[in-house]
């Protein structure tokens, strides 16, 4: 790590809070020491001891308020994709079009959603975390009321597009919000609830415009509308910025320059050689537009640059592309033909019929995956001289890939059967629950691996994961048509099988040699980094 190299450094445990904050912040003790978890775990990122504009240091509650608003943005991500699976008919009575045209209208979101990270990460990275998403709800709150206005099927079909893209910043910017805020100890919890965001809204997206549809199908944009409108408050009431200097910080309490003022009010030397105090966080401009001072400034291309970079790294695009394209996208094939297996009940049942797909992610979160990868992770390092490693991270791939598989298999012949309709909810039950250790457990394992470069990692991850689920839509509904339920989802069982344990295998023995090879990355984060060297 970036910090393992200073000198002079003297270990030093203090106390961890409950909500991963430090509990001493004096600035006496800010000088050449090293924090320690409560497990003698050397923190990562270390906080800057004493400045309150640090997000590492901020209260249980703050920082799990800031969680909160970045799931809700991160559930819109997907809800705004299936929510109007239950208005389908109604859909195309309207625009005149066909089911397959219809279903395109699931995939031009999330076509939106693929593009977005790959516009906003950069700009993220000179401005700030806060105004990107801010900006970002904005689009999407404007789109969504044009879906809700759109007279024509091409008008309907552009602003999708708008709402995905907007909602987009969810997925790289939100995680890097998460790692603004807590520690590497802390990640697998945070990040499991962060995808149980994703994965809740793709399930209650469907749910909940079942019963809304009730009162015309109109009023599935307008409620999304409203859910977008209270982010946006809570947003500018309660998101400060989480981008904070932090390399910069920390290089000047190890040289000591703290002595003479408080680690709040460090300055940095302008293009004249004047000091000029670092604004960082909670005294940035309500809404900044201007780039932050203290961190490297990454150009607007460098986000496709570093994705396309991202590819030399292979453990992050064979973990990541496995996971995608070999086991996620079955998750879109499930939500768009849910409606076709149970096409006997009305589309408010219909949506009651997602509940399956909720309990077993709820569960599989609260008992299987992020808290559980923590406390797997601890105790194998324990066992390893107190080294983590990534790969401690995929014994959890291996039952979420089992999961999936029993689910998608039960649930196919449970709707060519006419089984009962409970033996699907199981059945979903269990995909669910696949799905969601798998995504906690691959999010976790590309950002340990690059915890420096965890923005570009997130946002290869986006790009792919919506690239998939764009691309499910246009070819489901045929495979179905041909073969039946039984077969589509034996199909997808095997895929899931047959590709992801070996490959989670091969990366679970030799991931780390393969990091190796692949050397390090030529970036990182902008926190990680300083704008000049005289700023230091």
């Amino acid at each position: 790590m970036i910090f393992e190299s200073m000198e002079n450094e003297k270990q030093l445990a203090l106390a961890i809070d409950s909500g991963g904050s430090v509990a001493d912040g004096s600035i006496s003790h800010a000088a050449n020491e090293i924090v320690l978890s409560k497990e003698g775990f050397k923190l990562f990122p270390q906080p800057v001891l004493g400045d309150n504009l640090d997000p590492l240091n901020w209260s249980f509650v703050q920082k799990h308020t800031i969680l909160a608003i970045v799931m809700s943005i991160y559930f819109m991500f997907t809800y705004i994709t299936t929510t109007t699976v239950p208005s389908f008919p109604a859909l195309e009575e309207k625009y005149s079009a066909s089911l397959e045209q219809i279903n395109w209208t699931v995939a031009i979101p999330a076509l939106g959603l693929s593009v977005g990270p790959l516009l906003w990460a950069s700009t993220a990275g000179i401005i700030g975390r806060r105004p990107i998403l801010i900006f970002g709800t904005v689009m999407a709150l404007a789109a969504t009321i044009g879906a809700a206005l759109a007279p024509n099927y091409s008008s309907y079909m552009a602003a999708r597009f708008f709402q995905g893209l907007g909602v987009s910043p969810a997925s790289n910017v939100g995680l890097a919000v998460i790692n603004d805020i807590f520690f590497e100890h802390e990640r697998g919890q945070k990040v499991g609830l962060w995808v149980l965001a994703i994965d809740l809204g793709l399930y209650f997206g469907p749910l909940i415009g079942g019963v809304i549809n009730l009162a015309g199908h109109i009023w599935i944009q307008w409620l999304s509308a409203i859910l977008f409108g209270a982010i946006l408050i809570a947003e500018l009431l309660f998101l400060p910025e989480t981008l904070y200097p932090r390399h910069l910080m920390l290089s000047k309490v190890y040289r000591g320059d703290v002595s003479q003022q408080g680690v709040e009010e460090i300055s940095v030397r302008d293009s004249t050689g004047e000091p000029e105090n670092i604004l960082k966080t909670k005294r940035l401009p309500f809404i900044n537009v201007t780039p932050l001072p203290g961190v490297q400034h990454p150009k607007p291309y460098d986000t496709m640059t570093q994705f396309i970079k991202t590819f030399k790294f292979t453990v992050v695009p064979i973990s990541i592309m496995t996971y995608c394209f070999g086991w996620y996208w079955w998750v879109l094939s499930v939500v768009t033909l849910v409606p076709i297996a149970y096409e006997q009940y009305p589309p408010q049942i219909q949506g009651l019929l997602y509940l399956g797909l909720i309990v077993g992610t709820l569960v599989s979160e609260v008992l299987y995956s992020g808290s559980l990868s923590d406390w797997i992770v601890i105790k194998l390092a324990k066992r390893n001289n107190h080294q983590k490693t990534p790969e401690m991270r995929i014994w959890l791939t291996y039952p979420a890939v089992f999961l999936t598989a029993v689910g998608l298999v039960v649930w196919g012949i449970s709707i060519d059967r006419g089984y009962h309709w409970m033996v699907g909810q199981v059945a979903l039950a269990i995909f669910g629950a696949g799905v969601q250790m798998g995504n906690t457990a691959i999010c976790s394992y590309v950002v340990d691996a690059y915890p420096l470069q965890s923005m570009a990692m997130m946002t290869f991850y986006a790009v792919m994961l919506n690239l998939s689920a764009f691309l499910d839509p246009f070819f489901i509904v045929s495979w179905v048509e041909n073969i039946g339920f039984t077969w589509t989802f034996i199909g997808h069982a095997i895929i899931t099988v047959v590709v992801c344990i070996p490959v989670m295998a091969v990366l679970h023995r030799f991931g780390r040699t393969l990091c190796e090879k692949s050397g390090s990355p030529t970036w990182v984060n902008p926190e990680y980094d300083v704008h000049t060297p005289s700023s230091i």
